[in-house]
This record gives C-alpha cells, sequence and structure tokens, in this order.
C-alpha cells in the first residue's frame, strides 16, 4: 500500500484529478474503453470539478467512458431514492461530474451506472461482464468503512467471507446517519434513508487500482488504525492492505500521523 501526503484539500483535489484523468486517458487510448468506480461526497467535490476540466481541456473523447458509482440510498419502499431526492447520488453526480462535461466530449448520460436496490447482485456481474474496473476511487468513513461496507465484528463474520461480501442492500448505523446528516443534510437526520444499496467489497478489491482520499480530522483515527496493517472486518479499508496497487492520499493541514 502506497501512502501520499498532500497538504491541503486543494492539493488532495489536484492529485486525485490528475491521477483518474491520466489512467482514464491511457485505458482509453490503449484500449478504447475504461471503466471508473466512482465515489460521492465532500471529499471529491473539487475533484470532480477538476477533472471535469481537464476532459475538456484535452479535448478527451470519453465515448468508451463508463463510471460505476459505488452506492445509493434506499428509500423506505426498498427502492432506490429518486433522482430529485436532496440527497440523491445520482443528482450529486450529474451536478458535480456529468454536467461539466463538454457535450463534445460524447459521453453517453446512459454509460453512467448505479448499484440497483432490486436486484443489487447483478451490479457485481454487470461490471465484471464490462471488463472490471480500471480504477476505483474511495473516501473513508470515521468509522472506516468503504462505500457503505459498514464495520462487522470478527464474531459475526470472518476475516475472508468479510472480502467477498459482493453487492447488497445494507442498514447504515447510527455513525453514519448522524455523519452524513451532518455534512450533507443540514444536520436533518429525518431527511436521511436509513438503508442503501453498497457495491461489496469484492468488486471493489478486484479493481486494478484504487484511490483513497482523505481530508477530515475525523478520519485520521481510521487512517491511525489502518497503519497497523492489521485485516479486519472491524475496519473495512483495512482489506486495501490486500491489494496491490492500492494509494492513500491525505492532506496533512487536519490529519497527522506517525
Amino acid at each position: 500500500m502506497q501512502w501520499t501526503t498532500v497538504k491541503d484539500y486543494e492539493a488532495m483535489s489536484q492529485y486525485g484529478a490528475e491521477r483518474i484523468f491520466q489512467a482514464a486517458r491511457r485505458r482509453l487510448a490503449s484500449a478504447g474503453k475504461c471503466n471508473l468506480g466512482l465515489a460521492t461526497g465532500n471529499t471529491m467535490l473539487r475533484l470532480y470539478e477538476l477533472l471535469a476540466g481537464k476532459f475538456n481541456a484535452a479535448g478527451t473523447d470519453l465515448r468508451g467512458l463508463r463510471t460505476f458509482n459505488l452506492d445509493e440510498y434506499v428509500a423506505p419502499d426498498g427502492r432506490e431514492v429518486p433522482a430529485d431526492h436532496p440527497l440523491s447520488y445520482r443528482a450529486y453526480m450529474r451536478k458535480n461530474l456529468f454536467s461539466r462535461l463538454a457535450p463534445e466530449r460524447g459521453f453517453p448520460a446512459a454509460s453512467a451506472f448505479y448499484p440497483p436496490a432490486a436486484d443489487s447482485s447483478s451490479y457485481d456481474r454487470q461490471i465484471a461482464a464490462a471488463g472490471g474496473l480500471d480504477l476505483q476511487l474511495l473516501g473513508i468513513g470515521f468509522n472506516g468503512h468503504i462505500a457503505f461496507n459498514e464495520p462487522l465484528p470478527e464474531t459475526a463474520i470472518s476475516v475472508d467471507a468479510y472480502a467477498e461480501l459482493p453487492s447488497r442492500i445494507i442498514d447504515l448505523t447510527p455513525m453514519t446517519i448522524a455523519t452524513n446528516a451532518r455534512l450533507t443534510a443540514g444536520n436533518d437526520e429525518s431527511l436521511m434513508p436509513r438503508q442503501a444499496v453498497t457495491m461489496g467489497l469484492q468488486p471493489i478489491l478486484a479493481a486494478a487500482e484504487i484511490l483513497l482520499l482523505a481530508c477530515f480530522p475525523e478520519q485520521a483515527a481510521p487512517l491511525r488504525r489502518l497503519q497497523s496493517g492489521l485485516v479486519t472486518p472491524e475496519l473495512p479499508a483495512s482489506y486495501l492492505h490486500r491489494h496491490p496497487r492500492a494509494e492513500i492520499v491525505y492532506t496533512t493541514d487536519v490529519i497527522a500521523l506517525p
């Protein structure tokens, strides 16, 4: 696992955008297609603005680009929240990335995919049929989750079984509900769905490259635990130790690690 330090949020966003831009450009040039796994949240806001600018400025042909988002909230009726829901990740991606891509770049809206609540396991088959993910972008939850794969005690699931978890609907923990309400819902927990459909550990760890970004002081604690090298379902991000090309980028202005 590679650890990279940058000075602040802007530097992290510039680093991440350039890394994704170069990976996508190489893959599109060599294979005519590229599969990007994408994340949401405040961490990625500036990155997506910069990434769209890089694609536009370079005149990159994005007709072969496909994106696979990590997750989406689930409504009480068991379906994904509608695109006009204030916390919809579809709306987030459209606003922060896809709407910024110049039409002449050729990225088709139909090439942006999200895990379906009705048949979540089909998402894994879809990703595999597409050739797998060339690069997966991740954040890290304040409790160490990646995507919405929440921590589980080792008494509930073995270390190896957790790594094989498929895409699925999960119940959000009280910490995740409270954190996301504070960060994205004006601290109004009544707006927060109680479930989400999430990409599982198995397709995430099958990506050719993984890039995790961290810029909140609350992320220092799980990152410190991650430094121990112990792989455990009690810290989902620790499974990145099992990946041959995983990189963690964090900002030293708010996160201090040994």
